[in-house]
């Protein structure tokens, strides 16, 4: 999967049509993998992968916009997600 149907993907978990939010997306996108790789886990760039997706489609959703009610519950699916995989041996880098 390459970068653009990543962002597409985002953007439709999103629910935004328009183009007036694409630099934050691929701010958060990019925020997420760096999260990520903070946590130790590898192969962040192969969005393909079906986790490594959801982790960073489950961190836009938690850091997108000011009042939203779900922030709270996605960020802890996020973060149990990044500690899954962070224990994972096909994606530590241990």
């Amino acid at each position: 999967m390459g970068v653009e149907k990543l962002f597409d993907e985002v953007k439709l978990a999103l629910r935004i049509k328009n183009t007036a939010y694409n630099e934050e997306i691929q701010t958060l996108i990019d925020a997420c993998k760096l999260d990520l790789a903070l946590a130790g886990i590898i192969n962040i760039d192969e969005e393909n992968d079906a986790l490594i997706k959801r982790a960073i489609i489950t961190y836009c959703k938690a850091n997108f916009g000011w009042d939203n009610s779900e922030a709270e519950r996605l960020q802890q699916a996020y973060n149990m997600l990044k500690m899954h995989l962070s224990l994972a041996g096909d994606y530590n880098a241990i």
